[in-house]
């Protein structure tokens, strides 16, 4: 883990942000090996930072022994190179004992995922995330989803609390996000807050979420397809609107509405593209469910569509494009 805090190194970064998903062996148990594998592809592909054992990392299945093993080794292919950061959840107990494992393992931030089961009121949130940041040295990011949506007045607490660095939105209100930005922006002028679009296939809202100032975005695809997932990010940062739009449409839209046919598909029908492309990372644990093969089939035709606009743009690896990342 490097000296810099996590706030100031994702501030920094250039690029979307990677959440790896978890490998399973044939006997179903943990395997860190193709894990490793599929970290280390990540980064060397360009990833901005590692997110591991999160939503698509399948935090909700994994032991607090396998949670440590998965984040000691993320940590470990990183090797300072980007930042880790490990999802910590549940009710307030089982989050701190999470969130220390992560800090044992060498993390460098936490992700603060929403309380098991319960519906709480901003009072209650606001005393959970706070335990939670002061729990351990590591700096926290609050994910908004689900049971844990705020009020504009809730974030600028957490943005005022020892620890928390940002919020993720995997909500999806843009009105009730602006009012957030504006109220922390003018609650704490000068208060470096990160925020990030935390919505699956995030790339979607991309351009509506820039609108308010929200650049940083966390990528599934990238965990499959990276070379689409930058192609996509260098486009958005540099104005490309003609290949923003062709993704979006012939790429981005399919894979959402493929998504939308198959409840946990945020999490099983990404696995299956990664083992797609040639690393057996293994099926979901229960209570989610694989694709069926008609799924599948049509998740491959996406991905070749992908794949055929960055011929056709020129920006993939070794093409006359911009493939190379700077």
């Amino acid at each position: 883990m490097t000296s810099a805090p996590l706030a100031a190194r994702l501030t920094a970064v250039a690029g979307p942000l990677f959440f790896p998903v978890t490998a399973y062996g044939p006997d179903g148990s943990v395997d860190l090996d193709v894990f490793r594998a599929h970290v280390r592809k990540g980064i060397d592909a360009g990833a901005a930072a590692v997110f591991a054992c999160c939503g698509t990392g399948e935090f909700h299945a994994l032991t607090p022994q396998e949670f440590r093993l998965v984040v000691a080794a993320a940590v470990e292919e990183a090797a300072g190179q980007v930042p880790v950061v490990a999802g910590a959840g549940y009710g307030t107990a089982l989050a701190v004992q999470f969130a220390k494992l992560a800090e044992e393992a060498g993390a460098d931030g936490l992700l603060a995922m929403p309380p098991y089961l319960v519906v709480a009121d901003q009072e209650g949130l606001l005393a959970h995330y706070t335990a939670l940041a002061a729990a351990t040295g590591l700096e926290t990011i609050v994910y908004q989803r689900d049971n844990a949506v705020f009020t504009p007045q809730t974030v600028l607490a957490l943005a005022r609390t020892p620890g928390i660095i940002g919020l993720k939105d995997g909500y999806g209100d843009l009105d009730l996000m602006q009012r957030i930005v504006s109220a922390v922006r003018t609650g704490l002028p000068g208060r470096d807050f990160l925020y990030f679009n935390g919505l699956p296939t995030a790339e979607l809202t991309g351009l509506a979420y820039r609108g308010i100032g929200v650049t940083l975005y966390s990528s599934a695809v990238f965990a499959f397809a990276p070379d689409i997932a930058l192609a996509f990010y260098r486009a958005l940062e540099a104005g490309d609107d003609d290949l923003v739009n062709a993704l979006l449409d012939h790429f981005y839209r399919p894979l959402v509405e493929l998504r939308a046919k198959g409840r946990g598909y945020a999490v099983s029908l990404v696995k299956a593209a990664v083992r797609l492309q040639g690393l057996e990372v293994g099926e979901v644990r229960s209570p989610l469910t694989e694709p069926p093969a008609a799924h599948i089939e049509e998740l491959t035709g996406i991905i070749a569509s992908g794949r055929a606009l960055l011929e056709r743009s020129g920006d993939e690896p070794g093409g006359s494009g911009t493939g190379e990342r700077g």
